[in-house]
């Protein structure tokens, strides 16, 4: 009886440390995912992300997941398979189709766009080249920069023949190849293209030429009257506070942003996508080359490209000085944005696509990639600036100025920018001059080299009648930041 005893313990203990093997052999494989997982988990906590991520490693799906609601009133959650709007990243479906389109020989990229276009304004669209409309360098005005463009005009339908006319006449503000210049513009125009040359619209090239073909079946143009099933509702927020605050954003007709915004997909499409681009199925190896290509600096690094619809960077692993190649492109559009980004060397994957507005995607895609390559990387951290702004309104500005100054010292909460920017707007909007003067001087003591700073705090100046510190302001933001074109004006104006 004594050895049938031990005999059973002996089994027992080796059941027990096969089991712990097998238990510490499954964390150690999910540690990636575990970790992604805490991460969007904390960012979600904050509100800082409403959404669906979607992770692929060497090519493989390791991490998918939807994160808060796709619909508040129902409080239907997000899923991997809910529809997004995904606004600019759009881009890059536009600019496969015009390469599928070369291919055929329908198009050239070095040839004026009057040739395809006879009825396009012959004083500009014999200077342009698809090339040029291809690469943000064309000159022509961006559309969405059009005073009360959102307000008004955005929410009128138009077809691209009519809307084409609206900005075609406009002069050119430079010389085409001369710089890069993002223009929504010139990515309307590459869709008028695609129509005039095919014969067929632009959202049916689109099902014809790549979502039948790769069985893209979430994916599509989307239109504001289609009952779509998995449809996420777009939100913005009242105030930065909490989600009883959120609203339904504003409403867009899906013609204006067309080539240059108008897609919806899923997480899940867009993987079935990126690993097309790794195949000659949707173009030739040497049509693909031209999609990646380094054609024009963008000015935002000096390793930071644009190519035919992605931007091209040698970006650091947060926190190191180790540098990959990321092919990526962000998307927004009212109530969503989102981020598509590839790193072509690993065939590493990230998409991130949020429906509650502007929130921080790359912020956390730059965590995501540090996680894949077990490098250190930032966590999430709450809001300064949101906190401040339901401080200052509730107990004044004084409190909500001693609170940031403990921020500054915590290591739970982060001061950001666009962050701060928009907690001074929203006290600007709301007559409250003095407190949003105080918090656009904190966000310059923060940031003294953002020309976007000193050109809010000078708005608020000129607001509260100190014209003399407004000058002083925009002439500090147009020192930092030349290009700051409004702040020009506005300097000219004030200073007569």
């Amino acid at each position: 009886m004594e050895k049938k005893s031990n005999h059973s313990l002996l089994k027992v203990l080796i059941f027990s440390a096969f089991f712990q093997f097998i238990l510490v052999s499954t964390c150690f494989a999910q540690t990636k995912v575990d970790k992604i997982d805490k991460l969007i988990s904390q960012y979600s906590k904050y509100d800082q992300f409403n959404g669906t991520v979607l992770v692929a490693e060497n090519g493989n799906i390791i991490y998918k997941k939807g994160f808060g609601l796709a619909n508040m009133e129902w409080k239907i959650p997000n899923e991997p398979n809910t529809k997004f709007r995904l606004g600019s990243i759009t881009k890059q479906f536009t600019a496969l189709l015009i390469l599928q389109l070369v291919e055929q020989g329908k198009l050239k990229l070095d040839v004026p766009i009057s040739t395809y276009l006879p009825d396009y304004s012959k004083t500009n669209g014999d200077k342009i080249t698809i090339h040029q409309l291809l690469t943000h360098s064309s000159g022509i005005p961006n559309y969405t920069s059009f005073p009360n463009f959102f307000k008004e005009t955005s929410r009128n339908p138009y077809t691209p023949e009519a809307f084409v006319k609206t900005f075609a006449d406009l002069p050119l503000e430079f010389k085409p190849g001369e710089k890069f210049s993002y223009s929504n513009s010139g990515y309307f125009v590459l869709g008028y293209i695609i129509e005039k040359v095919t014969g067929k619209t632009y959202e049916q090239c689109l099902q014809d030429n790549i979502f039948t073909p790769l069985m893209m079946k979430n994916s599509g143009y989307d239109h504001h009257d289609i009952i779509l099933a998995n449809r996420a509702t777009g939100y913005e927020r009242k105030e930065r506070s909490d989600m009883s605050n959120y609203m339904n954003s504003s409403y867009i007709d899906m013609s204006l942003p067309y080539a240059a915004g108008s897609l919806y997909s899923t997480v899940e499409d867009l993987y079935l996508w990126d690993q097309a681009l790794y195949t000659d199925k949707l173009l030739s190896a040497n049509s693909k080359k031209l999609l990646f290509d380094k054609y024009i600096n963008t000015r935002f690094s000096p390793t930071s490209y644009y190519g035919y619809g992605w931007f091209i960077e040698e970006a650091s692993i947060d926190k190191t000085d180790k540098k990959v190649q990321i092919i990526e492109h962000g998307g927004g559009i009212n109530g969503f944005n989102t981020l598509i980004s590839r790193i072509p060397s690993s065939k590493d994957l990230i998409v991130l696509l949020n429906n509650t507005g502007g929130t921080g995607l790359n912020e956390m895609s730059k965590a995501i990639r540090a996680i894949l390559y077990d490098m250190p990387y930032d966590t999430p951290k709450r809001s300064a600036a949101y906190a401040l702004l339901n401080i200052i309104k509730a107990q004044g500005l004084e409190t909500g100025l001693k609170n940031l100054e403990e921020f500054k010292k915590s290591n739970e909460y982060a001061i950001k920018e666009n962050e701060m920017n928009y907690a001074g707007y929203e006290l600007l909007q709301s007559g409250k001059t003095k407190e949003a003067i105080a918090v656009f001087k904190a966000n310059v003591d923060a940031f003294p080299k953002s020309g976007n700073a000193y050109d809010s705090l000078g708005e608020a100046y000129l607001k509260d009648g100190d014209k003399k510190l407004a000058i002083l302001n925009y002439k500090k933001s147009i020192q930092l930041d030349p290009k700051n074109e409004s702040g020009k004006k506005t300097l000219e104006e004030i200073s007569k």
